[in-house]
């Protein structure tokens, strides 16, 4: 059983990370949160497959929306977790989700369970503890919810506790990944005229997308840094055969001033896909605008002492932005350190992170 009452956002890490929650396997992890969450005094819990919304009814003017994934990516012999020092001789936890995003979610965790009957509290909130996020869109529990139930999701501000380094990452790029498929006339390699080369046909494609020069964007403020990639690329049928099918994933990550089909139309450009090369279409979801304008996101800046970045990477911030909801990421945890064996955060961060959203949260003066 977890706590959410007596350990703090370091202690809640460390016991997160010891429950394996790999993609598709969040069950026992939610069942486990559910069971803590429902202890809490006062507030509305609802349930969508394995993710968890948990909301405060206290009548306040505005709603902060504090949303985290409880799952992670394979466990690659990091768990359970171990407290130690990294290599800049800080006090580090180490482990499966200590990054990407245990941490984060623990934070928000014990955010929640101290101030959801504090006084103090200066806004209403919503935690969202949600499933499917490191695998493939249609099984994200954040989306499911979103199709389903998206009242449970209204806010004025979004938070996501995806690692920042303890600073605010302020929206986030599109993304569009392509499959592009050639097809050629398969023959012996000692008669390859009697052949057509897939592979070869895409040869101009290939060089396209080698010489494309990516576009740093100025939005809002930030500063988004474009690329355009060939991701995984196969052919071949044997050593001395022509393939008559070539294909290759190319992956567009575009900056949030882009709608997805302006970022398609462009990536399509840049392609130029010469005749009998097609593409279909295998992921795309938008970027979100930073919404750094906005009074109740000022003030989270401000508590932070007015550091922000752009957020390179997709996160289910966008999803808040279709629904007209600003929102960034903050949560503790080098991104660089996501998905690594190695995975690792520092102690420093958690309760930097820990100590600002309670500061943030308790103000006692409410926006504009």
């Amino acid at each position: 059983m977890i706590d959410l009452f007596t350990l703090d956002p370091v202690s809640l890490t460390a016991a997160l990370v010891d429950v394996p929650s790999v993609s598709h396997e969040e069950r026992p992890l939610a069942d486990m949160l559910e069971r803590a969450l429902r202890l809490i005094p006062g507030v509305e819990v609802l349930r969508h497959e394995n993710s968890l919304v948990v909301r405060t009814q206290r009548g306040l003017p505005q709603r902060v929306v504090l949303a985290g994934h409880i799952d992670t990516v394979p466990i690659a012999e990091n768990v359970p977790c171990a407290r130690g020092v990294n290599d800049q001789d800080e006090d580090t936890l180490f482990g499966c989700g200590t990054v990407d995003m245990k941490s984060g979610l623990a934070v928000y965790l014990a955010v929640f369970a101290r101030l959801a009957n504090d006084p103090a509290l200066a806004y209403d909130l919503t935690l969202v503890c949600y499933e499917g996020e490191e695998v493939a869109a249609r099984f994200n529990g954040l989306g499911l919810i979103h199709g389903a139930h998206p009242d449970w999701l209204l806010g004025d501000v979004a938070l996501l506790g995806e690692p920042s380094g303890a600073i605010i990452e302020a929206g986030c790029q599109g993304s569009i990944r392509l499959r592009v498929t050639a097809h050629g006339v398969r023959a012996h390699s000692a008669r390859s005229w009697l052949g057509k080369n897939a592979m070869h046909a895409l040869a101009p494609v290939i060089s396209n997308i080698a010489a494309y020069e990516a576009q740093e964007v100025l939005v809002d403020g930030c500063r988004y840094h474009e690329g355009l990639n060939i991701v995984h690329c196969e052919s071949g049928v044997a050593t001395n055969t022509i393939p008559d099918e070539a294909w290759l994933f190319v992956n567009f990550r575009f900056a949030p001033n882009r709608t997805q089909e302006e970022a398609l139309a462009h990536m399509l450009a840049v392609l130029d896909l010469p005749e009998g090369v097609e593409y279909e279409i295998d992921d795309i979801v938008p970027g979100a605008r930073p919404g750094l304008d906005l009074p109740v996101v000022r003030r989270l800046v401000a508590a932070t002492g007015g550091q922000v970045r752009a957020k390179y990477g997709w996160t289910d911030v966008a999803r808040f932005s279709e629904l007209g909801i600003p929102a960034v990421n903050f949560g503790p945890g080098d991104p660089a350190y996501c998905h690594k064996k190695d995975e690792q955060c520092p102690i420093w961060m958690i309760t930097s992170v820990f100590d600002t959203l309670m500061t943030y949260l308790q103000a006692g003066e409410t926006d504009e």
